[in-house]
């Protein structure tokens, strides 16, 4: 499938969105700081990052803004609404929401790949109001950690996770 990209005048001369590797779902975001720039993330910041970049989507397909494992892993920056979606209807730019987690500023400076980008098709479904009970499941109204519980813990209530 392709969907078109617009650059906008501050991504000039950015990488465009690519795949890491061939079995890669996300394609990699980089930040379109201004050149020479930089911007600092101080522990339990957030800022919003501009890509430099707009998509159009074909409609039943949203994009949704990932975090990079490796800046999780190594200094605690990650997507503090992750996933973000950008809906098909959306034109406007691209933007991550980045949090600093971590116990360091972080330095983000032009170009540096800072989220993923994955494109998945989506249905939308109308809500109808049951009459009845909804029907029986073996879990049931388990919901935090229920499915995960092997060694002889407690449930909390709460929503189906």
């Amino acid at each position: 499938m392709k969907i078109a990209i617009r650059r906008l005048p501050h991504g000039e001369g950015l990488a465009a969105p690519a795949y890491g590797s061939e079995g890669a779902a996300g394609l990699d975001l980089s930040a379109a700081i201004a050149p020479g720039g930089k911007l600092v993330l101080e522990p339990g910041a957030r800022d919003l990052v501009p890509t430099g970049l707009s998509i159009a989507l074909p409609p039943g397909y949203e994009a949704q803004v990932r975090p990079r494992s490796g800046l999780a892993l190594e200094f605690g920056v990650s997507v503090l609404n992750a996933p973000g979606t950008i809906d098909s209807d959306y034109r406007g730019e691209v933007k991550v929401l980045l949090v600093n987690f971590g116990t360091h500023p972080f330095e983000i400076s032009r170009g540096m790949r800072i989220a993923q980008l994955v494109v998945a098709r989506y249905e939308r479904v109308e809500l109808v109001e049951a009459a009845e009970a909804l029907a029986e499941t073996a879990r049931g109204e388990g919901g935090f950690g229920s499915t995960g519980m092997g060694d002889g813990g407690v449930a909390s209530e709460g929503c189906g996770e």
